[in-house]
């Protein structure tokens, strides 16, 4: 893979352990400057902690400072778009989700294009989505959730780390396939998400976190992923 193209991080997992290893012989000097690490959401979400781990790991490991910048807005788009427009130097990264592939075919134009632009490094991270709940909702299951929100059309609505992230899609897919009326709200990441769902302005909330309950003003959780993770193991699958 040569360095001069731009480095695309699905997010998961850790490539700094095998970063190095991946240089090409005659590559050795990189990095000889600092390296951008783009995040295409608000701080503070899954993809923002990952990335920060990520490159502090990077930059003891190569002596050379990796940073973060966090450019959010429309699902991904925007800072994916900017990343695409960087110099084809090595020095900028892109850390996101599976929306980096997908938003192409939901939205009608996208800034970047996901094959030409971008060397895909590795897939790091695989989780589950997560639905929580505000405890002023009066539901303590998924079943519960469900016949809640029949029962008072138009009144719930969920929050996600934005349009076209895996939680939005699977929100929809929870939505569509019981037929329940409720609002999809996207946000710039899932920091701004979670602290939307916590404070009660939006009841539900869908997002890729490990521990939900240690949100002390959250509760009733669900996962998206069949096989239980000890971090959910009291978290049962959805839809019901």
């Amino acid at each position: 893979m040569p360095l001069v193209r731009r480095r695309f991080l699905l997010l998961a997992g850790a490539a700094a352990g095998s970063f190095g290893a991946s240089l090409p012989a005659h590559a050795q000097a990189y990095p000889a400057r600092p390296v951008r690490v783009i995040v295409p959401f608000a701080p503070g979400g899954p993809t923002d902690v990952f990335a920060r781990l990520m490159a502090q790991g990077l930059s003891e490991q190569t002596g050379i400072q990796f940073y973060v910048e966090n450019i959010g807005g429309a699902g991904g788009n925007i800072g994916a778009g900017r990343a695409a427009q960087s110099a084809a130097d090595g020095y900028t990264m892109l850390v996101n989700g599976v929306n980096h592939v997908v938003n192409p075919a939901l939205y009608s134009q996208v800034p970047y294009d996901p094959g030409k632009d971008f060397d895909p490094v590795t897939l790091a991270v695989t989780a589950a989505v997560v639905l929580t709940v505000h405890p002023s909702v009066p539901a303590h299951t998924v079943k519960e959730l469900v016949e809640e929100i029949k029962a008072h059309p138009g009144k719930y609505s969920y929050a996600s780390p934005g349009a076209g992230t895996p939680p939005h899609l699977v929100g929809e897919l929870f939505r569509l396939s019981l037929g329940l009326d409720l609002v999809h709200v996207p946000f710039n990441g899932g920091g701004p998400a979670v602290a939307s769902a916590v404070a009660g302005h939006t009841p539900i909330s869908l997002g890729r976190w490990r521990r939900p309950y240690r949100w002390s003003r959250t509760a009733s959780c669900a996962r998206s992923q069949s096989r239980r993770r000890r971090a959910h193991r009291r978290c049962p699958t959805f839809p019901p």
